[in-house]
Parts: structure tokens; sequence; C-alpha cells
């Protein structure tokens, strides 16, 4: 396998008059997360169905698992697994029958088959579950029972398709840590989200998607540092004291209602200790101090011009 795990340059597909994706070019590290944003409509999810052999593209070249998708689409399909929005897991069937119809749908022998999915139930905590029906499961166990059917295969690369959709936060929080070590297992994935909190803790890279054409890449930091925005929040117990602040810091936003100040800053300590030292030089001192920075939320909203419902991007704040 090369050191890219997916490699696509000039990706173009149409319906028609209507261009879906407009000459896309990716490429993902091998064990890595890449994550792939985007409002509805963006071209999301037919760029998965072309890089998991469901479609074929128009024009452009795409690779892998080092294998091209047009013209080695079975060797493409030996090496991935895909995870779509809804758990693809039969409900009449217990959590363990679902496992060993996806053993013998892949022709592994019987005791190599015990073992994967004896061992499968055991790293995805369904032991306990795992001669109940998949009916009364819930959303997280559907999901984590889903995405061990698409490890059977022991696939290199896997396409999650927003994986957490619908999980209450802890079931998400455990979903991210499968995640994680999977590609600490060399496993390689690209996740399509509409949770942007999510893309920002798991993402390696990400790619910003909108009207079928790249408009951003980068590393989640990246991408935030290209926003500007970020500010020192001051609150303070009187009004006076907030008069006072606010003749210090000129370029400086008050609240008045919030007794608050927000005065621009880059986050920096050097910037940081110079703004303390200022009010310690005034005799001033602020009752809440924290530090503000772009999420991923406001990357997107500059970007694409769209929220997404699912949106839940979290300001840093560093509270003194």
């Amino acid at each position: 396998m090369t050191s890219s795990a997916i490699a696509v340059s000039g990706l173009r597909k149409a319906y028609g008059s209507k261009v879906v994706l407009d000459g896309i070019d990716l490429d993902v590290p091998a064990g890595t997360i890449f994550s792939l944003l985007g409002p509805n409509g963006a071209g999301k999810t037919t760029t998965v169905n072309v890089l998991s052999t469901l479609m074929k593209a128009d024009s452009g070249t795409v690779r892998v698992a080092g294998h091209d998708v047009a013209t080695e689409a079975r060797a493409v399909r030996a090496a991935i697994g895909v995870t779509g929005q809804f758990a693809a897991v039969d409900e009449l069937l217990t959590g363990q029958e679902n496992l060993q119809l996806m053993v013998d749908l892949k022709g592994i022998p019987t005791g190599d088959g015990r073992r994967l999915v004896a061992g499968l139930l055991e790293r995805f905590d369904l032991v306990d579950s795992a001669r109940k029906p998949a009916s009364t499961y819930s959303g997280g166990m559907r999901r984590k029972l889903d995405l061990a059917m698409t490890l059977v295969g022991t696939p290199r690369v896997i396409f999650l398709d927003e994986p957490t959709t619908g999980l209450d936060p802890r079931s998400r929080r455990t979903m991210w840590s499968i995640i994680r070590d999977l590609v600490a297992d060399g496993v390689t994935i690209f996740l399509t989200t509409q949770y942007l909190d999510e893309a920002d803790q798991l993402a390696d890279r990400i790619a910003v998607l909108d009207q079928g054409r790249l408009v951003a890449q980068g590393t989640p930091a990246e991408l935030k540092r290209q926003m500007p925005g970020t500010h020192v929040r001051l609150r303070f117990t009187t009004v006076p004291e907030l008069d006072a602040a606010a003749g210090l810091f000129p370029g400086a936003t008050r609240d008045d209602e919030a007794l608050a100040l927000r005065v621009p800053s880059d986050g920096g300590t050097r910037s940081l200790r110079a703004l303390l030292d200022r009010l310690d030089e005034h005799v001033l001192s602020a009752e809440e101090f924290s530090v503000h920075t772009p999420d991923l939320d406001d990357v997107f909203l500059a970007l694409t011009g769209h929220t997404t419902l699912a949106a839940a991007g979290q300001s840093t704040e560093a509270t003194k």
C-alpha cells in the first residue's frame, strides 16, 4: 500500500446539466482520519459513493488502498469497509448472528470465524447482548454492531458516513474512542459528519466541500487560524470598573448589561500577559477572564455561507 490511502485527482460527476462534483482533488495519508464537511447537497455522499465503487465518476482518477476504482473495483472493495448513516444490521438476528453472517459471506474458515466473532463482540463491549435480537439494541449498540460487522473483512480503509447521528453524548464518545483505536491499528478513516465538533475532535485533516467544489483543506487548527475574531472576554462587578477598563482598550467592545468587555487579541501568552499587566497598573481586577477563538462552526459558515442543523462548534475557553 502506498503512503496515500486515498488519492483523488480531477474528480467530476454530473447528473445531466447539474454538476455535483467539479474537479475534486484529495490526498488522504494512510493511518489518518480525514473528514469531509459540507452543507446538504454539497456532494459528500456522491464523493463517498465514487470512492467506494458504488458509483462511476465521469472523469478524473481515484485510487483507494493503492487500487484504481475504475479498473480495479474488486480489489478496492476487498480493501475497504463502508458504514452508512443508518445501521445496516438485521434486526431479526442476534448480534452474534449478524457478525457470523458477515463471516460466512466473507468465506472465512469456521474456526477463524468463531474467534473473530468472539473478538469483535469483546472489542465492542457487546458480549452481554450477543445473543439478544438486534431489534432490542439501543442506537449506540446498533452503531457499534454495524461497525463491528464492517471490520469482519479487516479493511484498511473505512468510510464512515455520519456514524454518530442520533446518538446520545455518551454513545458518541464511545464511538470516537473506537474510531481512534482503529486508526492506532493502522486503519484509515474517511469521515463525513454534520457535527463540527466531531470533526474537530477526530480529524487529522479536514476538507470543506460546497456546491461540488473544495473551498478549503487543512488541519482543524489551520482552518480556524484563517478566521479573525480571537478575543479576551473580561467581566467586571461594577460599572465604574467596566468604564475604566474600556478606557484602557480603545478597540474593545463593551456589554453593559453583562458588565463585560471584549478585547481583540491573538490569544498568545505575551499579549495576554500585557493585557493583565495593564489592568494591574490601573488597579483593576476582572471577576471573570476567558479567551475565545473561532471554532469550526465559524469556519464552516464563512466558507459556505451555510449553517448545519447539527453544528455543535464549541469555543475554546481558558478561565481564570
